[in-house]
């Protein structure tokens, strides 16, 4: 059941609808909630990434013949077996 109030909103928005040109399409108000609602959502994401990117601690391999030294030290003591 509709209330008083929401009837003469409803009856309002009609009005207004038949006073618009009918070769004419805007996006309204439907479309900025929705253009809002989207751009909020992008803003939450990029604010949680880069929250998300100051956790990551990244150490940059040398450059050059260092790296397949660094490479080779790291290896060795991995293949070696545990006796107990």
């Amino acid at each position: 059941m509709m209330s008083a109030t929401s009837t003469l909103a409803l009856t309002h928005f009609v009005t207004l609808a038949d006073s618009f040109d009918k070769n004419k399409v805007t996006p309204g108000v439907l479309g900025f909630i929705v253009f809002a609602v989207i751009g909020g959502a992008v803003w939450l994401l990029m604010k949680s990434m880069n929250k998300h990117m100051k956790k990551v601690d990244f150490e940059e391999q040398p450059e050059g013949g260092e790296a397949g030294t660094t490479t080779a030290a790291a290896a060795a003591p991995a293949a070696e077996p545990k006796t107990s």
